[in-house]
């Protein structure tokens, strides 16, 4: 586990920024008919036209700059020519270096219109991240961040992805100490000031089990159901979690008035 200084963690929220203001761009740009190929060309050059570099391109091979997952693609999707369809959902994960340092964070988006069963899914999701932010508190542990995400997951019964896991970040994409969506109260690494996390829930309309695609990336569910994950950076100050991303620019971009944030903004936001 490597504990970051302030100097550190206000370059790792730059990065985090900038993958916040990528994906902001993104919900602008999604609508039926455009393909995810499209939307990763924009975002690197957005990326580099801001003096960054792509963190996901040529990372152990990975060919593009964004990972897009869409419907039952869980994470690590490769863009493609295919134009997406009303009533999809479409995750995209963004990393960043900057200064030396990484940003990593994720959003599901719907494409047009999509059911009341698959809004019910996002919405689960992303609160369930925020149960496990609100977990990250000082001499907590590990394991309460997952106990939390899961706890609340179980009360919808939805599968929660057990093979992939949060991490640290920094100066590396991914960081000692994994972060399981699921575990026990109480067990796991001590939480400490100076911890930087990637929180990624990734959860499943169906079953929890996956499996890996013909390409070798992509996960997908293994019943072809739908999954979300979303994915914010946080690092412990004063004992408490300090939202370094954010989803402000995707709420502005699609005319969403949200506070949801607002509890973790106590130190740079003030």
């Amino acid at each position: 586990m490597i504990l970051k200084e302030i100097d550190e963690i206000k370059k790792i929220r730059k990065s985090a920024q900038l993958v916040s203001k990528t994906l902001g761009i993104m919900a602008k740009e999604i609508k039926p008919g455009i393909t995810s190929l499209y939307l990763d060309k924009i975002a690197e050059e957005f990326i580099l036209d801001n003096n960054a570099i792509p963190g996901f391109k040529g990372y152990n091979n990975f060919p593009n700059t964004l990972c897009i997952s869409v419907n039952n693609q869980v994470v690590h999707g490769i863009p493609c020519d295919k134009p997406l369809n009303e009533g999809d959902i479409i995750s995209i994960d963004c990393g960043v270096i900057n200064d030396g340092y990484f940003g990593d964070h994720a959003y599901t988006f719907k494409v047009g219109e999509v059911t009341k069963e698959i809004n019910k899914l996002l919405d689960v999701t992303k609160n369930s991240l925020y149960e496990g932010i609100d977990a990250m508190i000082e001499n907590n542990r590990i394991g309460d961040i997952g106990s939390a995400i899961q706890r609340y997951i179980n009360l919808h019964g939805y599968g929660i992805v057990k093979e992939l896991v949060g991490h640290g970040l920094g100066e590396n994409l991914h960081e000692e100490p994994e972060v399981p969506n699921y575990g026990r109260k109480g067990t796991g690494k001590i939480i400490k000031n100076g911890l930087v996390l990637a929180i990624e829930p990734m959860i499943n309309l169906g079953t929890e089990k996956i499996s890996l695609d013909d390409d070798e990336w992509t996960i997908v569910t293994l019943d072809g159901l739908y999954s979300a994950h979303f994915e914010h950076n946080i690092a412990l100050i004063n004992g408490k979690p300090e939202i370094l991303s954010t989803f402000d620019f995707i709420y502005d971009a699609l005319g969403i008035k949200s506070d949801e944030e607002k509890r973790f903004k106590n130190f740079f936001d003030l």
